[in-house]
């Protein structure tokens, strides 16, 4: 999911209106030759905004394809922890406790639990960050990016997938109410936020309600949300092949909503085979880490072929994108490929899982590769562009004050 790349960035200026992001010169490791990153993170940027969830992504997907990460990188996000369970983007100087002004955030928290479950062995840190997010549950069911934000769709159901593969019942995770009766769970949040299937963006998902309480397609959000509706973390097996269609007859439950989620995607992904960066200034121009994000909400929904044009396309054009972006981006594409049974070590002619590697600290053993030849090629990892290809034109002031989620691509622009 998870970036999900362009995590915050869209969302703070939608949300806040006024808010002018500051675009750095050189977001490379280069610009600023005097600050060292620690050696056990993924990728060579600043991770200020995005280290905890490019490190939780990158250790999902080596998990994912059989690969032990380096036990120093699983250390180093276990360090990022505050001792109330929740998680900031990145914590500088984990000496420190963490206080009211540290930003932590459900998305980084989400991913984390994510990751943890995923490698075995931490149900303590696991078990403490689920109480966190389970603290600040919305009355609606749902989380915004913030403790206390609003709930939208991406933060939503990064939280429930964190559940999901914890071993918990996301639908038993419910506010309000007496006696365990009435109260809101995830999926009612989500459902909230579900548009119907007639009109502008039949059967997507919102991010968020705008101000007057109505709701706009966006596909970023419907991606996470397909996922969400189904109680699915980021990893998906195929799901059973199934026609996405979309109808309102009927109670509208999760499976169906996602159903409808699912049709929009294809329809959104028919012309072009990808969907369209919502970024200012960049229209017209393809939006990869979205489109990884549909080819594994369509397969885990109706079915790796449902998934196969988007999948091709990225096979075809996604290469010189991911070496910009870094780990998140190889990651995506890794669970992309994963959700439809295709080969990550020969997506397109790229050994995506090697390129991952390689990234940061070489892992203990890697199935169907070489943890030399990953060793061999960490050294290059200061010459890399490692990370969220977004976060660092964005102030943590911003990000920290809003409820927005991550894989959110603008909130007023459907797909």
């Amino acid at each position: 999911m998870y970036v999900r790349r362009s995590a915050a960035v869209l969302a703070a200026v939608t949300v806040i209106g006024t808010a002018t992001p500051a675009v750095a010169a050189d977001p490379t490791p280069s610009a600023s030759p005097s600050q060292a990153f620690p050696a056990a993170l993924y990728g060579g940027t600043d991770p200020t905004y995005d280290g905890v969830w490019r490190q939780s992504l990158a250790l999902l997907a080596q998990d994912t394809v059989g690969v032990k990460p380096a036990a120093k990188s699983v250390d180093w996000l276990l360090g990022q922890q505050c001792a109330n369970g929740a998680f900031a983007p990145y914590r500088a100087d984990t000496s420190a406790a963490c206080d009211a002004k540290t930003p932590v955030d459900t998305n980084s928290t989400a991913a984390a639990v994510q990751a943890l479950a995923a490698l075995g062995g931490h149900d303590a840190g696991t078990g403490k960050a689920l109480s966190w997010l389970k603290s600040v549950q919305n009355k609606d069911g749902g989380w915004g990016y913030a403790a206390g934000g609003a709930s939208d769709a991406n933060s939503t159901s990064v939280v429930i997938g964190a559940l999901a593969v914890a071993g918990e019942k996301p639908a038993e995770v419910v506010k309000g109410g007496k006696d365990g009766k009435g109260g809101q769970s995830p999926y009612d949040a989500l459902l909230k936020l579900a548009l119907p299937c007639d009109g502008d963006g039949a059967g997507a998902f919102a991010f968020q309600p705008d101000k007057k309480g109505a709701l706009a397609a966006n596909a970023d959000a419907t991606a996470a949300a397909v996922l969400g509706t189904l109680g699915k973390g980021m990893p998906v097996e195929a799901g059973k092949p199934a026609t996405a269609d979309c109808t309102d007859s009927g109670d509208r439950t999760p499976e169906r909503a996602a159903a409808n989620g699912a049709a929009y995607l294809t329809q959104a992904l028919a012309k072009d085979g990808h969907l369209t960066s919502a970024m200012p200034g960049a229209e017209d121009q393809p939006d990869y880490g979205n489109t990884a994000d549909a080819v594994v909400a369509l397969a885990a929904q109706g079915g790796a072929e449902a998934a196969r044009g988007p999948l091709r396309w990225l096979e075809q054009n996604s290469a010189q994108w991911a070496a910009q972006s870094g780990p998140a981006a190889y990651a995506q594409l890794i669970l992309a490929a994963h959700a439809t049974g295709t080969d990550p070590r020969d997506f397109g002619g790229t050994d995506l899982v090697k390129q991952l590697n390689a990234t940061g600290p070489a892992p203990q053993s890697a199935a169907g590769g070489s943890a030399t030849a990953s060793a061999k090629a960490s050294e290059q990892k200061d010459d890399d562009n490692g990370g969220v290809s977004v976060w660092w034109i964005i102030g943590v002031g911003v990000v920290a004050g809003i409820g927005v989620g991550f894989l959110i691509s603008g909130r007023n622009k459907g797909k």
